[in-house]
Formats: structure tokens, C-alpha cells, sequence
């Protein structure tokens, strides 16, 4: 489906047209994401997940994932920025997909759930050991926050923090549970 709205999309189309199939692309593209997260999660509680180390470059794995919430960012009028230490390798051993996984859903909830202000990105070092580095990935925004006593909300399964959001901004609950697993 959505590689044939892709293709359609090239062709000669009126105004009209064009709005429907990038309106049909957002909502096929979000339930594919649906899709990902239910698998993914399936996997991780089934205790299927393989997490394999490849090779990467840190900066395009940011690089990509900046493009992607910058232009949200954009959007809403937020402030972008993001700072990464210096003292980090370019190149990297482990899991570059699931870096992009974990910081793609804590930045498309910091966009989301920021209506002005901004949203941050620092990477830096923890602690580095002969062949190894401990990076922390920190995402920051001045969004709606969250109630003290719902904390405990925040990593359970389908669930988001307040019910009135799930309306206002969409998501299945599974983002940072997945996340959280990842890390892990």
C-alpha cells in the first residue's frame, strides 16, 4: 500500500489528489509503526529479540534521527538542539538500528508531547574502558511533564500516563516500554 501511494505520488496529480495520498501515507505509515512496535514487542516478551553488534557511525545514526524531529520541530515552533561529546569514537560496534529505535521513540514523544519551548538531544560519555564505551543518550523538553505519582505508569505495557492523551496525541503505550527493554 504504501509503496504504491509512493509511486502514485509520482505521477501528475492535482492538488486535491496529492493531499488525500499524503493523508493515506501518514495513516499507512502509522500503522505500520503499530505493526513494528507490536511485533517488536511480542519478540522481546517471548524472548525472541536478537540484538546483533554490526559496525556504525554514531553521527549518521544522529544525523538521521535529528532530520526526522527536527521537522516536527519546525512545525510546532519548537527549539531543536543537540550536543555530542567530542570525546566519543566516530565508528562504534553494537546495535545501530535499536540506538535509532530507542531514540526515535523518546524524541517523538518529546515532540509530541511539547506544544512550545523546545526538545533537546545530548549524547556524551560515561565511562570508557580499553575496547569499550558507555554512551548516555539524554533527551530533555519542556512538554507537559508528568505527575510525580504517575511514574509508575510511564514503562507498562499499552499504557499511556493519562487517558485524555491517548485521544489528544495518539500512541499505543508501547514506545517506551520497548525502549526500556532495549535498554536492557
Amino acid at each position: 500500500v504504501i509503496g504504491m501511494i509512493d509511486l502514485t505520488l509520482l505521477t501528475d496529480l492535482d492538488e486535491e489528489q496529492r493531499d488525500n495520498l499524503f493523508t493515506a501515507k501518514s495513516c499507512a505509515d502509522s500503522l505500520l509503526n503499530i505493526i513494528n512496535d507490536i511485533l517488536d514487542f511480542s519478540k522481546i516478551e517471548a524472548g525472541k529479540m536478537q540484538i546483533q553488534k554490526t559496525p556504525f557511525n554514531l553521527n549518521e545514526i544522529i544525523d538521521s534521527c535529528i532530520k526526522i524531529h527536527e521537522i516536527k520541530c519546525k512545525e510546532k515552533k519548537l527549539k531543536f538542539e543537540c550536543s555530542i561529546s567530542e570525546e566519543i569514537p566516530q565508528n562504534l560496534v553494537g546495535a545501530p538500528n535499536r540506538i535509532q529505535q530507542v531514540l526515535n521513540n523518546l524524541l517523538s514523544n518529546a515532540v509530541k508531547f511539547t506544544e512550545s519551548g523546545s526538545v533537546s538531544l545530548d549524547i556524551k560519555v560515561i565511562e570508557k574502558k580499553q575496547d569499550m564505551i558507555i554512551v548516555e543518550f539524554v533527551v530533555i523538553d519542556t512538554g507537559i511533564g508528568i505527575k510525580s505519582e504517575d511514574l509508575g505508569k510511564l514503562f507498562k505495557s499499552f499504557t499511556q500516563v493519562d487517558g485524555s492523551h491517548t485521544r489528544r496525541f495518539g500512541g499505543t503505550g508501547l514506545g517506551l516500554v520497548i525502549s526500556k527493554q532495549l535498554v536492557e
